[in-house]
Formats: C-alpha cells, sequence, structure tokens
C-alpha cells in the first residue's frame, strides 16, 4: 500500500524516496503519490499549491481562502508551521508564483493514521497569498469527471524515478465507494485508475482532485492513498478525502 500517506521529501540523492522521507518534520514516517500516466499541466492552477520544507517539496496542497490551505492530515500531522512554506499558483515546483510561510496547522480530529476517514487538514499562512482560491465543490457522485493535480512520481514503481519539475494533471473520474478497499464512503471518493495504468502516486499527497464548474475549477477531493493496498501505483484507483464532506468543519476553522 501507499501506506496512509502520499507525500515525498525530494532531498537530493533521495528525490524519490517517498516513504522515509517526510518533508516538513511529520511525526508520519510514511507518506506516498506523483501522478502516474499523466502529462504536463496545460494551463496555471493559481490555488495549486506545492508545501515545502527548506525548499523540498514533500505534499501538494490547494489554497481555499487567501490565509488558508486545504491538505492531507498525514502529511503536517505532528508538522511544526515554522518548517513549512508553500509555493502557490507555480506549475513550477522550484520558482515562481508566490512563497508564503504557515503560521498554524490544523489536522481533523478525526484523523487516524491507520483508519479511513479524516485524512484532511488546513495549514494557515502567515500572510494573505494573492493568488485566486479555488471555491469547494458539492458533486461527488459515481461518475463525476475530475482532474487530479500532483507533481508526484510519475513511474509507478515506488522510488524508480525523481519528481516532475512541472506539474502534472490527469483526467479521470469518481468511482462507487465500492471499488475502494478500506475507504470511508461517507468522507472518501473512490477515484479510477484510467487505462489500468494511470493516476496519484508518491509525493501527490495533499493534492487536488478538482472538477470543471463555469469555465474554472472546484476543488471535490484531496489526495490520501491508495484503494487496493498495492505499493505500486496506478494498479488500482485511489482514495481522496472529499473535500464536500468536510465543508462545515473547513468552515469553522477559517470562519468561512
Amino acid at each position: 500500500m501507499w501506506a496512509r500517506s502520499l507525500a515525498v521529501s525530494l532531498v537530493a540523492g533521495a528525490a524519490c524516496a517517498l516513504a522515509g522521507a517526510v518533508g516538513a518534520g511529520s511525526a508520519n514516517a510514511d507518506v506516498t503519490p506523483f501522478i502516474v500516466g499523466g502529462e504536463d499541466a496545460d494551463q496555471e492552477y493559481s490555488f495549486v499549491v506545492s508545501l515545502q520544507n527548506s525548499g523540498n517539496h514533500f505534499c501538494g496542497g490547494s489554497l481555499i481562502e487567501p490565509e488558508w490551505v486545504l491538505t492531507a492530515a498525514h502529511c503536517v500531522d505532528g508538522s511544526s508551521p515554522g518548517s513549512i512554506t508553500g509555493r502557490i499558483g507555480s506549475n513550477d515546483r522550484t520558482q515562481g508564483g508566490e512563497q508564503v510561510r504557515a503560521a498554524e496547522v490544523v489536522v481533523h480530529p478525526d484523523y487516524d493514521p491507520t483508519g479511513a476517514g479524516g485524512d484532511i487538514a488546513l495549514v494557515k499562512l502567515s500572510a494573505p497569498a494573492e493568488s485566486a482560491p479555488v471555491s469547494l465543490g458539492s458533486g461527488t457522485g459515481a461518475g463525476t469527471q475530475s482532474r487530479l493535480l500532483g507533481w508526484g512520481q510519475t513511474c509507478p514503481e515506488r522510488g524508480q524515478c525523481g519528481a516532475p519539475v512541472q506539474l502534472q494533471q490527469l483526467d479521470t473520474q469518481v468511482l462507487t465507494a465500492t471499488e475502494c478497499s478500506g475507504i470511508d464512503g461517507g468522507t472518501e471518493l473512490c477515484t479510477d485508475n484510467p487505462g489500468g495504468d494511470a493516476g496519484a502516486c508518491y509525493g501527490d499527497s495533499g493534492g487536488p482532485q478538482v472538477v470543471q464548474a463555469a469555465g474554472g475549477w472546484e476543488l471535490i477531493g484531496v489526495t490520501s492513498r491508495s484503494g487496493n493496498g498495492d505499493p505500486v501505483c496506478a494498479t488500482g484507483p485511489s482514495i481522496y478525502t472529499s473535500a464536500p464532506a468536510y465543508a462545515d468543519w473547513i468552515g469553522r476553522q477559517t470562519g468561512t
């Protein structure tokens, strides 16, 4: 399995050592996905965030308010806010966009590294970002067409390739929850692996699953983990935390 996580610390000499190389001082030592079978992003996504520790990408995130980034709990659980910086609105994880330090980390109280559900967290920024945030979506039913975004590993075997510098995207769809194992169907999304060999991988953790709406994008999912327990990426569907399912909690924390 990708473990409970989909993050990767892109440290020199260990660019693809997903597990055991979690950045930001996370207490979780095994964080996982990169998008396998995707392509370079064909547009700018103002809300996409590369969460970094000392300049090294370790997880993705989504700017949902000028001062708030939504990510996976396993990415930041146990982390010191002072160790986290977000590069926001750039398809290149090494340059561009804007960089803002974190001021606070809020992990959902239901998060359990060994169980389903609750794999969601908020990172409050030290200053409002200028980039345009993404709104939360509402439709998450089976058949919903969506797009995955991330800087995760592009080869399926763990540690067999380096992380892409350019943001990757992959179009896919939401499946019925029964297509994934170990899933909480009320708060998580089972997301297809197109062609049986494409999907999230090590390093994509916390990144967005979005849907098109009114000429823009809305956020429906946060990359969480493998949906079939296989450590080889894209051999089965992926599990994403449903952002709409946690809309009330998000609103209480952010005051919106």
